[in-house]
């Protein structure tokens, strides 16, 4: 199997006992990163340099008998939201463009702690919004297994750069599915951690009570060793829950489902459903129920007014958070030629830094702040947001895990939905209750649906995220059986797809 193939932790492994090196392996992912992204436009900055000298740095430590976790030397791809001391922080917008923070995000001191090798940072919809990769300042990021469509999003740059081979694993945030719905519509693994289980220090703010970093990755257990590096109790983040991270990665290696009740959420299926989406996931569900689990229906009816709550709770948060980009202390200062007063620079910073749809989120979450409306809007969706919760806390009384399609649709169309915010907004229907409540929750690739992936999504209690990679490993070994190998080798047999060969 070529390097490329090879999982993170195999990587690690070969490291280990001497067969490959970092730097042979840090090099092989370059030359991919060099190949593709001027067709996918993943990466938005990479220091080759900086990554094989980190790469030989490691090298030499191993070759000196230094014992080294098992992902030291390791590739990995940053989205642009968090803050990197060697990186620009651009947030896929103007108004950071250029900008490099003075400090690493806990995330990614954690990272360099670890040993893994920080080649770039991912591409992202500006300010973490958007469902597409589509409002990034710095151009739309394209779909691995067809290029004219979309990668998913707000973290299409991270799964795209792991479905595409340039990296064997990458870190994202998700506030509402962005680590989830990239994963399901590239083939690739995406875990929303519970909430506070990961740092969110360094991760610049868009919602700041429903962003939480996650892992990308092709396997379970690359996931599950990832996710034990970066998360864990930070003091710097007032979210932070001081308790040990779960074993994740003897979770991950399970043989079988025994003991296990699986709820089915009800609500999502049926109308708005693509029919290959729903065949997939009965598929998965014979699956998972062949390896033992007891599979019942399961009730959560204020699931289905967790979308609108959700986008008044993230506007309002998100404008109170992006007012701090003024163009008084960092990032884009525009209309200062000395003719013009502090209130206008702002106003002209602010006008040409953000793009539509962060103007168009500051617009609907300022009003729902307003005085005389907060009340009637901001105030009922975080009732909406307690019925949610409620609705979890019933649901996990009954079972262990829950689970749904990861999106209604496979990936769509590049430009397909940019007219529309409602039907992009739709994109997250599935994934958005899970960070309304903080609870755990994955997606996992489970087949394909007209030659393009399909993803489960698999929720679980708050700090009982090992449930997720038990379920997710039982699948995954079960569908590698059935298919011979990785969802992703199939790539290169979708007929008539524009996929991008690794």
């Amino acid at each position: 199997m070529s390097i490329l193939k090879r999982s993170a932790a195999d990587l690690g492994r070969a490291m280990a006992a001497g067969e490959l090196t970092s730097e042979e392996i840090t090099r092989a992912f370059l030359e991919q990163i060099e190949a593709l992204n001027p067709t996918l436009n993943v990466f938005l900055a990479v220091d080759a340099e900086s990554a094989l000298a980190q790469a030989r740095a490691i090298d030499a430590r191993r070759a000196a008998g230094e014992d080294l976790g098992p992902l030291a030397g390791v590739p990995i791809g940053v989205k642009d939201n968090f803050c990197t001391t060697d990186f620009p922080t651009t947030c896929g917008s103007k108004m950071l463009d250029g900008w490099i923070p003075p400090y690493d995000s806990t995330v990614v001191t954690r990272l360099r702690e670890a040993g893994l090798i920080i080649v770039g940072k991912t591409n992202m919809d500006e300010f973490a919004m958007g469902s597409s990769t589509e409002t990034s300042y710095f151009g739309a990021t394209r779909n691995p297994w067809d290029t004219d469509r979309i990668p998913g999003g707000s973290g299409g740059g991270s799964s795209a750069a792991v479905s595409s081979y340039m990296v064997p694993i990458a870190v994202g945030s998700d506030t509402g599915g962005s680590i989830r719905q990239p994963g399901s519509v590239t083939g690739t693994i995406g875990v929303k951690p519970t909430y506070g289980g990961v740092s969110r220090y360094g991760l610049v703010a868009m919602a700041s009570s429903l962003d939480q970093p996650g892992p990308v990755a092709r396997t379970t257990e690359d996931a599950a060793l990832l996710q034990q590096i970066i998360g864990g109790y930070d003091p710097h983040d007032s979210a932070s829950i001081n308790q040990p991270v779960p074993d994740l990665l003897t979770a991950s290696q399970a043989d079988d489902l025994a003991g296990v009740r699986i709820g089915i959420v009800t609500e999502f299926q049926g109308e708005g459903y693509e029919p290959g989406v729903l065949e997939r996931f009965r598929e998965a569900v014979e699956v998972l129920r062949a390896a033992g689990a007891e599979i019942v229906e399961v009730s959560c009816p204020a699931f289905a007014y967790a979308l609108p709550a959700y986008y008044l709770i993230q506007p309002a948060e998100l404008s109170s958070n992006l007012a701090r980009f003024d163009g008084m202390r960092y990032g884009l200062r525009a209309g200062d030629d000395g003719s013009t007063s502090a209130e206008q620079v702002m106003n002209l910073s602010r006008e040409e830094g953000f793009g539509r749809e962060a103007k168009r989120r500051i617009i609907i979450g300022t009003y729902a702040l307003s005085a005389g409306y907060y009340d009637a809007y901001y105030g009922s969706a975080q009732k909406v947001r307690s019925l949610i919760q409620q609705d979890f806390d019933n649901a996990f009384g009954q079972v262990d895990v829950l689970i749904s399609p990861t999106t209604p649709t496979v990936a769509f169309k590049i430009g397909e939905r940019t007219a529309d915010p409602m039907s992009m907004y739709l994109a997250d229907l599935c994934t958005i209750p899970s960070n309304m409540a903080g609870n755990a929750s994955a997606s996992f690739p489970a087949g394909l649906s007209e030659g393009l992936p399909v993803g489960l999504q698999v929720m679980a209690p708050p700090m009982e995220d090992a449930r997720l990679y038990r379920v997710g490993g039982v699948l995954e070994r079960a569908l590698e059986a059935q298919w011979g190998g990785p969802l992703l080798d199939q790539m290169n047999q979708i007929d008539g797809s524009k996929a991008v060969s690794a």
